[in-house]
């Protein structure tokens, strides 16, 4: 049986700024237009939380099952290493849906009833991500998955509900977002591209090769600060945004240097960190600026 400190590591703190930081962005977006409302925001919150730790859970299952983390460089996952069984890893899943859910539900009785439709969607995409028969992550849609789901949906979806309206803030926001939380799965497919095309698993890096894959790195790293440039005509203060420049920077040096396999984790945690820094540096500036 797995201990606590296992299910903890398996849930991949590192990745929750991926959940965090949408949600602070698109709050600071709602505020621009004058309409955060914290409680919203707080839901919107445990949604992405929820979203986040149960695609972890369900990455972990799906890719157990099927003997793609037997060879694992990077993070201990649960069923891999037979800390925890297949059905524990996902009921854990399912629970942090259920959770993400019903946060979502609430949101959609007290915003529109289609915001269902679009919870529905986020979690079949957590879930088929890796699972199912045809995982979209095996085929190469993996990064745009990211894009889509943790960045264009969680900031919309996070200022939709608070002012009842997207704009263009909210947009070059999302497509911050978007960008550097797709750079931290970018890196993560990067490590593994040697073990991934053993087993099958056609991720974008392994199609792309390793050196486009770190060239991707490196656009998705500056696309934030094209968009904090884009922002200053909300705000000066969007400039705030570079706080997050050296952060970036640290994270696309080992990818930069050639770094193989281990090497590359501390660009993760430093992309995490960059996307974290921006949205916390942004949303203040729009919110008050």
């Amino acid at each position: 049986m797995a201990t606590a400190g296992q299910w903890l590591e398996g849930a991949r703190p590192r990745t929750l700024p991926n959940a965090i930081a949408p949600v602070l962005a698109g709050t600071g977006a709602a505020a621009w237009l004058g309409e955060a409302v914290w409680w919203k925001a707080l839901l919107a919150l445990v949604v992405a939380l929820g979203l986040i730790i149960g695609v972890n859970f369900a990455n972990d299952y799906s890719d157990g099952i099927r003997g793609t983390d037997d060879e694992r460089v990077g993070p201990m996952r649960l069923v891999g290493s037979g800390a925890a069984s297949p059905g524990a890893v996902k009921r854990a899943a399912f629970v942090c849906f259920g959770i993400a859910a019903v946060a979502g539900l609430a949101l959609a009785v007290t915003t529109a009833w289609w915001l269902v439709l679009v919870g529905a969607v986020c979690i079949a995409g957590a879930w088929y991500y890796t699972g199912g028969k045809n995982p979209y992550g095996y085929s190469g849609f993996g990064e745009i998955g990211v894009f889509v789901f943790f960045g264009l949906v969680a900031v919309l979806g996070t200022q939709f509900v608070q002012a009842g309206r997207v704009d263009w803030v909210g947009l070059a926001c999302a497509v911050a977002v978007g960008s550097i939380s797709t750079a931290v799965l970018v890196t993560n497919n990067l490590r593994d591209i040697a073990t991934d095309a053993q087993t099958g698993k056609r991720t974008l890096a392994v199609k792309l090769g390793d050196p486009r894959t770190r060239t991707l790195h490196l656009v998705l790293v500056v696309l934030p600060f094209v968009m904090s440039l884009v922002l200053v005509a909300a705000t000066p203060w969007a400039l705030a945004g570079f706080l997050a420049a050296p952060f970036a920077v640290r994270a696309h040096k080992p990818v930069r240097a050639g770094a193989l396999g281990l090497a590359l984790i501390p660009a993760l945690s430093d992309s995490g960190v960059a996307m974290l820094v921006w949205a916390v540096a942004t949303a203040p500036a729009l919110a008050f600026g």
